[in-house]
């Protein structure tokens, strides 16, 4: 009977993980219209079929009508493990031309310059964003759309490239990790038995884009002899396929370790998979960050005599990056109108200085207006927020003394120091008559 129970679970474990993810994803056909303009015309993938017909949709062009078969399956297990709480992704599809990689790193990938024929016919790029999925898929439509009652084009999807971590945070100095991962199914008998057994050489490259500037951070050719171009700003990637069967399907990994990221090593990374005359490129971005340390001075009390200014308070927000979307804010926790309020005073910020890490530090200054004896006891915050801090920020306090009040006023200061003077010198003066004493018993008892 238990084993019964397993098995009931495990069946709905797996009815629910595959019920899961969209079952049709909406996109638009992006095409150029000439003169510098673009048109987009709505298309829409069948993920998931259930029993019977595929749903008509007499809005769309049968041709933009693709239900999708997915020999390596990473696509639709990308789409089975998208939250449900996530933003439905953005798609958008192009036509795409089988070509050989450009790069001279890459030649080797393509010994012929002409693209061999078993990858004539239409080809489509793919491409899903989501602030936590981005997928590139080669797909070759069937020539002619099915003759189905709702008419629909069938779609393989050849090649997949997909990261689970397009926008990525990391703290100045840590280390980042880029993850890729990639599948390819040769789309057509002939293609797989032209090729040796295994799985194909690939090339894989990251480039590095910031501030208008672009540069080939790193380039592989697993499989392949050939100078390849250094590896820049200590990048490391985990170049290889994952599996090693004889005709496919194939996935691999093209993963990128970045060691201590620096703030100028933020921006987005282009990571492209190539293939023989097929490629594809997914982007993410990296946003280097830093929580700023915050501390508060004169601390941790503040004295004030009634009538006259505090003296001037001091936030020091140290250490943190970048410098974009800092916000100090005073406020004054206590006192005579509540326990939260904003705090009085003039108040304005240093010039930056910077740090040989990257990160920077900003003084805040308040000038706090004379104070009266009914805010004894109140307390002065400097509250900090930053994109790297939660909602909430970061803040420190001091609480203010006013002389006069639940405590020593000025004159009691002085009066009480100037009696600790004098017990002082009466407690020295005690000292040197006990030693003179001794010091004369003793010169007595050596006469005797």
């Amino acid at each position: 009977m238990q084993a019964l129970f397993l098995l009931l679970a495990l069946a709905s474990g797996l009815g629910s993980s595959v019920s899961a993810g969209p079952a049709v994803m909406e996109c638009w056909l992006v095409e150029d219209a000439g003169g510098g303009r673009l048109s987009k015309r709505p298309a829409a993938l069948l993920l998931r079929q259930g029993p019977g017909r595929p749903p008509p949709r007499p809005d769309l062009d049968p041709g933009l009508y693709l239900t999708v078969r997915d020999p390596a399956g990473a696509l639709q297990a990308a789409l089975r493990r998208y939250p449900r709480s996530a933003p439905a992704p953005h798609c958008e599809m192009s036509r795409y031309v089988p070509l050989p990689a450009s790069a001279k790193w890459a030649k080797g990938l393509s010994p012929q310059q002409n693209c061999p024929r078993s990858l004539d016919g239409t080809w489509l790029m793919v491409s899903m964003s989501s602030p936590v999925l981005g997928v590139s898929s080669l797909l070759r439509p069937q020539s002619e759309p099915q003759p189905e009652t709702a008419p629909i084009t069938m779609a393989t999807v050849v090649l997949t490239v997909l990261t689970h971590t397009p926008t990525t945070r990391v703290q100045l100095g840590k280390d980042a990790l880029l993850d890729l991962s990639f599948a390819y199914m040769p789309p057509t008998p002939e293609a797989t038995t032209s090729l040796a057994p295994g799985p194909p050489p690939f090339g894989l490259e990251w480039r590095h884009q910031h501030q208008g500037k672009g540069q080939l951070l790193l380039a592989a050719t697993p499989g392949l002899d050939g100078q390849m171009p250094a590896a820049r700003d200590g990048a490391v990637a985990f170049a290889a396929w994952d599996d090693n069967e004889p005709w496919g399907p194939w996935t691999g990994n093209g993963t990128l370790w970045l060691p201590a990221v620096r703030p100028f090593q933020e921006g987005a990374y282009l990571a492209t998979i190539h293939l023989p005359y097929l490629q594809g490129q997914v982007t993410l971005e990296l946003a280097v960050q830093k929580p700023p340390k915050v501390s508060l001075m004169p601390t941790p009390l503040v004295w004030a005599v009634p009538g006259e200014a505090p003296p001037e308070l001091l936030c020091l927000v140290s250490h943190f990056y970048p410098s974009e979307g800092l916000e100090v804010e005073w406020e004054l926790r206590g006192g005579p109108e509540g326990s939260f309020q904003k705090a009085q005073g003039k108040s304005w910020l240093s010039a930056l200085r910077q740090h040989s890490d990257g990160s920077v530090s900003v003084y805040g200054h308040l000038q706090l207006p004379p104070v009266t004896s009914a805010q004894h006891g109140a307390r002065y915050a400097c509250r900090v927020h930053h994109p790297s801090l939660p909602a909430s920020g970061r803040s420190a306090e001091v609480t203010l003394e006013v002389a006069g009040h639940s405590g020593p006023s000025l004159e009691d200061g002085v009066g009480l120091f100037l009696s600790a003077f004098l017990l002082l010198g009466l407690l020295k003066a005690l000292g040197w008559a006990g030693a003179y004493l001794s010091a004369s018993k003793e010169s007595e008892k050596k006469v005797q």
